[in-house]
């Protein structure tokens, strides 16, 4: 899983991994560095990850979801998807660091949710064009796979 390609951070091969993977899990951290970690889904343009804040019912206003102040306080995030099954040859794993903030009624933010809403058929049927986008910049990537 390792190589880059152009002195970019991912490589083709980690690319694909993202766009096929429905979720991953997002890792952020508070000020006093307090991890929070939760599963989001996502799409990767090839240089940077987006994850739309979309309308499944929440317990708090979007703005104030605990991952949204993290990153407002604290930009420093990391995201793991992965595969299991019994056979472990097949395992494998991908961990992306990076720096994430918010982007609000922006081209980039409408050109994130077209690409979520083409990875993801159920945001096709949200309104999502008001909706703030997670961008997250890749700094470093590792991962492991058994074959």
């Amino acid at each position: 899983m390792a190589g880059e390609r152009d002195g970019a951070v991912l490589s083709d091969r980690q690319i694909e991994l993202l766009n096929q993977t429905p979720v991953g899990h997002l890792a952020t951290a508070d000020a006093n560095g307090r991890p929070h970690v939760i599963p989001f889904c996502f799409v990767c343009d090839g240089g940077i990850i987006y994850s739309v804040l979309d309308a499944k019912p929440k317990s708090a206003d979007l703005r104030s979801l605990r991952r949204v102040r993290n990153i407002l306080a604290n930009p420093r995030v990391s995201v793991v998807i992965d595969h299991y099954e019994s056979d472990w040859s097949r395992l494998w794993y991908l961990l992306v660091h990076g720096s994430a903030e918010l982007l609000e009624q922006c081209p980039e933010q409408a050109a994130a949710i077209s690409l979520l809403r083409d990875k993801y058929q159920q945001y096709r049927e949200m309104d999502l064009e008001y909706s703030p986008v997670i961008k997250i910049t890749p700094e470093r990537a590792t991962g492991w796979s058994g074959s």
